[in-house]
C-alpha cells in the first residue's frame, strides 16, 4: 500500500535501476523546489512537535538520514518536506567515485534496501559550496568520512579535514565510522584507533568553537553489528571523550530477515525493515550505558510511526528515516509526528520539550 501523490511517483521511479531512480529524485526534488516540493510531492501538513536535543532547537524530532543527498543538491527541496532536520553526506575530503556499479539493490517484499556504494560524493568543497547557495536555515547534519584510499591509521587526518570545513555551516557533524563499504572504516569504532580519532577531534572541535565563538556538537555514529560487550566498551569510550551525541546504526551486514529473496547475496549494507530490531537492541543497550549523559539519534528500520516509537521508547531523543523515506515518502514524516505524540499524550517521550 503506497502513498497518495508519491505512490505513483514512487511506481514509475521502481521501474528504474535504484541508483538511476535515486538521481531521478534528485533532479525532481530541485525542479519542485521552486514550486513547493511538499505539495506537489503529497506531503501532508506535519505538525509541530519542538525539542532541544544537543542544545539545538528542533521543530520535530524527525530528521533525513545521511545518504539521501550527499552533495547538498537538493537542500531546500528536502526541507519543504516537513523534516525537522537533514542530514547530508557522507562526504570525504576529495572527491571519490565510489565502488563499481550495480552497487544498489531492492528488496521491496521487506522494504529493505542493500548498498555497497562507498562513499560515493563530490568532496567536501563541492558541498561547502552547496550549502552556502542554499541559504537553508533548519537544523543541518553534516557527516564526514575518511576517502578510501586513506590508510585506516591516517584515517584521522581526513576526518580533521572534514571537520574544519563543514564547522561554519553545520549545526551538527557526524563522524561516520561504521560503513560496512570502506575497507577496514569499522575498526576505528575499537581501542587506541577510536580514542586517538575521538581525542583529537574533541581538541579540534574546542578550538573550532573558540574561532568561529560557536559550539557545533559532534555525533558519532556506530554500527548495528556489535555484540553486548563491544557496545559496552564502546560506550565507556564514548562517555570518556564527551561525545555530543550518538547516532545508533549504520547499515547491517546480516542477511537475517531477507534470508533466500533476490539480491539478498549481495555485498553491502542492508538498511529498511529487517533492520529495525537489531539496530534497536544497539540504541537501547547505548541508552542503558549513557544513562542519559548522551543524546541518542534512532535509525534504522523505521518504515511507519510504531517503528519510530520504538525508537524513542528504546532511549533515541531524535529519529532518522531513510529506507523508509524511499518506500514510503514524505506522508511517513507526519505518521511518525502523530504517532509520537499520540504516545506522547500518555506519557512524556521526548530527551526535552521546549
Amino acid at each position: 500500500m503506497w502513498d497518495g501523490v508519491y505512490g505513483v511517483i514512487r511506481n514509475a521511479l521502481f521501474l528504474m535501476e535504484p541508483e538511476r531512480a535515486h538521481n531521478a529524485t534528485l533532479r525532481l526534488l530541485s525542479a519542485t523546489a521552486p514550486l513547493g516540493a511538499g505539495c506537489l510531492l503529497g506531503a501532508r501538513g506535519v505538525t509541530a512537535m519542538p525539542c532541544k536535543v544537543m542544545g539545538l532547537e528542533f521543530p520535530n524530532p524527525i530528521g533525513l538520514a545521511a545518504g539521501m543527498d550527499k552533495n547538498g543538491d537538493c537542500i531546500s527541496a528536502l526541507g519543504q518536506l516537513g523534516f525537522g532536520f537533514i542530514e547530508l553526506g557522507t562526504v570525504t575530503p576529495r572527491p571519490q567515485p565510489g565502488n563499481t556499479k550495480p552497487r544498489v539493490f531492492r528488496i521491496p517484499q521487506r522494504r529493505a534496501l542493500i548498498n555497497r556504494l562507498g562513499f560515493n560524493n563530490k568532496g567536501v568543497d563541492y558541498l561547502v559550496r552547496q550549502v552556502r547557495r542554499s541559504g537553508y536555515l533548519g537544523v543541518l547534519g553534516i557527516n564526514i568520512g575518511k576517502n578510501s584510499d586513506t590508510p585506516v591509521e591516517r584515517a584521522v587526518d581526513d576526518y580533521v579535514i572534514g571537520l574544519r570545513k563543514v564547522y561554519a555551516l553545520a549545526s551538527y557533524v557526524v563522524v561516520n565510522i561504521s560503513s560496512p563499504n570502506t575497507p577496514r572504516l569499522r575498526t576505528l569504532q575499537h581501542g587506541i584507533l577510536l580514542d586517538e580519532l575521538l581525542s583529537t577531534l574533541k581538541a579540534e572541535q574546542r578550538h573550532l568553537a573558540l574561532q568561529h565563538e560557536r559550539y557545533v556538537p559532534l555525533v558519532i555514529k556506530v554500527a548495528p553489528d556489535l555484540d553486548d560487550g563491544a557496545i559496552d566498551v564502546l560506550a565507556q569510550q564514548l562517555l570518556e571523550h564527551a561525545v555530543d551525541g550518538v547516532t545508533a546504526t549504520n547499515s547491517t551486514l546480516s542477511r537475517e530477515g531477507v534470508e533466500g529473496l533476490r539480491y539478498s547475496h549481495e555485498g553491502g549494507g542492508l538498511s529498511g525493515a529487517p533492520l529495525l530490531e537489531r539496530s534497536t537492541r544497539v540504541l537501547r543497550r547505548l541508552s542503558v550505558a549513557f544513562e542519559g549523559r548522551i543524546p541518542l539519534i534512532g535509525v534504522g528500520g523505521i518504515v511507519c510511526g510504531a517503528d519510530a516509537v520504538q525508537k524513542i521508547k528504546a532511549g533515541a531523543d531524535l529519529v532518522q528515516i531513510y529506507s523508509g523515506f524511499v518506500y514510503r515518502g514524505p506522508d511517513l514524516i507526519g505518521e511518525i509526528v502523530r504517532s509520537l505524540a499520540e504516545q506522547s499524550a500518555d506519557q512524556p517521550l521526548l530527551a526535552e520539550q521546549l
